[in-house]
């Protein structure tokens, strides 16, 4: 425990901070992606901001040192694809944030002085991050004793250099984030509301309008009766351009997977495994060992209250006898038979100290225990048990007298959790665990609820090596056909599914159906439009073939690349000049909506009480071309048609509601500004960052 107790308790908590942006906390929760093409670059260089290059090795050294950080917060030994994909990209946003704001912060003369980086620290108001570090689990308040301690022990000579160094590091992004504070703060100071903005926020959140209206919804002109030619398309791309703008590089593939699913035969052979088990389990003696050698994933045997199990045995184990076996079952893709090893009444949580001794300066375990022992007898004899902690213990903890405060089962391993939740209050109990000799005090006891010790056989369900191998023998002869000739021919041929992902970025690690698709990912970053993947991709028990249909540059996308994309609103727009048409004829010589809605086969539909700043008509959707067009049309007065999102409409205002005379614009410039303060972060930052043209060649090495 020691030094590396606190980092398991603590230090995790602090380097998550630093996996989340700590530094540049003001874009927490957004993703950055960049693009560029994946030929470009060099084979040392990961990236380029502002003309400033990103080295593979440096990239690489911080990648994994976030791994590291991210297994230790996480308790995870290994990282899925998914989460290996986020800490690399949280890894990235830090690199090309810190090039992007230095800049910035440097232009500007921004520093963050000595006194000022020490009072960040252990100042009367230090950073929010140590705040959070350093906050007492019992209480939920700041501990500056705790604080002191760890400074203490980080400075002294037996401190980890590891730790120093995570340390330092942590300190280097609470000052480098609060340069980046003074800069936004910079910003923030020169945004601006006037009174003529407030009053016009006001007056679209509160005036009224009272209307009715006649609509022709697209839907009633069939598909198949709209021809859409170049021209159509053309129109639309021209009127919309600027929404095609792809802010990265992307590519779309279509693939085919030949899935190596368990077959009826092999789910036979794991139960045919499991059953054999079951007599020898239930004559076991010694169940933990049963489990170490029969289980996939042996876990320790440890007390658990209801609601920790896996429901299928919380409801079985709780009121079964010592003995009883359960099973088999399947959950969570495995075959599993479960025992019940015990059964009793305990504490829910246990408040101790300790003192840890380390075998290793004491001359071994022997000499340990025995230190141990003759410390319990000091104790036992009247001497303080914290002062003895402070003097003894290795442990970060050591500077609060050993204490470790009030704790649930599972906190601690498994000799130490036995320990304090079978003793009784004021019991001293010496044990050796991985991290050493514990003398344990234990305080208090608190609640009292039934625990059960379940040991849990399990054997998964995988597909065996004759189902994997005819899965990959249709693959590999699939390849073998489309290698010469048409992927949709053969995929028509075999009667497959196809399958397509688009706008996949450089850095994704899965794609609609395929959870680990990197190395898919990766062949698409180097081939070419119409290429089919020279190899069958293997990703867990899917077997994938691809072909590479389009490549999509940064910057605004051609007609071509949107083409299908934009179909369903080119034929509204089509349909809509039939229907404005149809409209505009029923209402030459029109006396009212009554007579408009009779020529068109329509009804009048009246709408009460709609707001400029909430677009809505009642019973159909978002209209804003509409509502906007009633705010700007006089009363009584039948409008032209309006083309809409979901039909064509004529209308007629019946009433303005005025809302009263705005007097003091105030508090309505403070909501605005308050609105605007919680974009400007990410406004600011995406600006910066659109003009630092950024390059990632992230694809060429992950």
């Amino acid at each position: 425990m020691g030094i590396m107790s606190f980092l398991r308790n603590r230090l995790g908590l602090i380097m998550v901070v630093v996996i989340g942006l700590a530094l540049f906390a003001f874009i927490i929760g957004e993703v950055v992606h960049y693009g560029s093409s994946f030929m470009n670059g060099d084979r040392t260089t990961i990236g380029e901001v502002a003309g400033d290059k990103i080295s593979y090795d440096d990239f690489n050294n911080k990648l994994e040192q976030n791994i590291r950080n991210f297994k230790q917060q996480s308790n995870q030994a290994n990282l899925n694809p998914q989460m290996a994909s986020y800490v690399q990209q949280t890894t990235w946003n830090q690199a090309i944030s810190q090039i992007i704001l230095q800049k910035q912060i440097s232009k500007l003369g921004i520093a963050v002085g000595d006194l000022e980086s020490i009072s960040l620290v252990q100042g009367n108001n230090p950073s929010p991050q140590i705040v959070q570090a350093f906050t007492n689990r019992e209480t939920g308040q700041f501990d500056r004793q705790q604080l002191l301690g760890f400074l203490q022990n980080i400075n002294s000579a037996k401190a980890d250099p590891t730790t120093k160094e995570q340390w330092a590091t942590f300190v280097n992004q609470i000052i480098e984030g609060k340069k980046s504070e003074k800069y936004l703060s910079l910003v923030r100071n020169g945004l601006y509301v006037n009174s003529l903005e407030a009053k016009d926020d006001y007056e679209a959140r509160n005036k009224i309008a009272n209307f009715s209206y006649v609509n022709l919804d697209y839907a009633s002109v069939p598909d198949n009766q709209v021809k859409l030619t170049e021209d159509d398309y053309n129109t639309y791309y021209n009127e919309h351009k600027n929404e095609f703008k792809n802010p990265e590089e992307t590519r779309a593939f279509d693939y085919v997977v030949f899935n190596a699913a368990p077959s009826k035969a092999d789910t036979a052979a794991v139960k045919e495994q499991i059953n054999k088990l079951l007599d020898g389990f239930k004559t076991s003696k010694n169940d933990s060992l049963f489990v170490a050698i029969n289980a996939a994933t042996p876990a320790p045997l440890v007390y658990q209250k209801k609601g920790q199990l896996d429901p299928t045995l919380d409801s079985v184990m709780f009121n079964a006898a010592p003995g009883f076996v359960y099973g088999p079952y399947f959950t969570n893709g495995a075959y599993k038979i479960a025992k019940l090893i015990g059964a009793e009444v305990g504490p829910d949580s246990v408040k101790a100290r300790h003192i840890l001794i380390n075998p290793a300066t004491a001359g071994g375990v022997d000499k340990a225990l025995a230190k141990a022992d003759s410390l319990k007898k000091l104790i036992q004899g009247g001497k303080s048990f914290a002062d003895l902690a402070k003097t003894n213990s290795i442990d970060g903890s050591a500077a609060k007298g050993g204490e470790l405060g009030t704790f649930p089962r599972g906190s601690m391993v498994p000799v130490f959790e036995d320990a304090v939740f079978k003793g009784k209050k004021g019991d001293l109990k010496i044990v050796s665990s991985q991290f050493g000799v514990h003398l344990i005090e234990i305080e208090d006891q608190k609640g009292s609820s039934k625990v059960v010790k379940v040991a849990v056989v399990d054997k998964p369900l995988t597909p065996s090596s004759k189902t994997q191998s005819a899965a990959y023998a249709k693959a590999q002869s699939f390849l073998s056909k489309v290698s010469g000739g048409s992927f949709a021919d053969a995929i028509k041929a075999d009667k497959l599914q196809k399958q397509a992902a688009d706008d996949v970025t450089a850095s994704a690690s899965a794609v609609t159906g395929l959870e680990n698709a990197r190395d898919v990912v990766k062949w698409a970053y180097g081939a070419k439009k119409g290429d089919v993947s020279n190899q069958v991709f293997e990703l867990g028990t899917q077997y994938v073939v691809a072909q590479l249909e389009a490549i999509k540059p940064k910057g605004i996308l051609t007609l071509d690349m949107v083409k299908k994309q934009i179909e369903p609103a080119v034929r509204n727009q089509v349909k809509a000049k039939q229907l404005e048409e149809k409209l505009n004829n029923a209402l030459k010589g029109a006396a009212g909506l009554d007579k408009v809605a009779a020529q068109v086969g329509g009804k009048v539909t009246p709408v009460q009480n709609i707001v400029f700043a909430n677009p809505i008509i009642p019973g159909i959707a978002q209209e804003n071309k509409v509502v906007g067009a009633v705010f700007g049309s006089p009363l009584h007065k039948i409008s032209k048609p309006i083309e809409g999102q979901n039909g064509v409409y004529v209308f007629e205002v019946d009433s303005f509601n005025n809302p009263p005379a705005l007097n003091n614009a105030l508090k309505d410039r403070q909501q605005i500004a308050q609105a605007a303060l919680q974009r400007l972060d990410t406004d600011v930052f995406n600006v910066l960052k659109d003009k630092a043209n950024v390059k990632d060649y992230r694809a060429k090495f992950f």
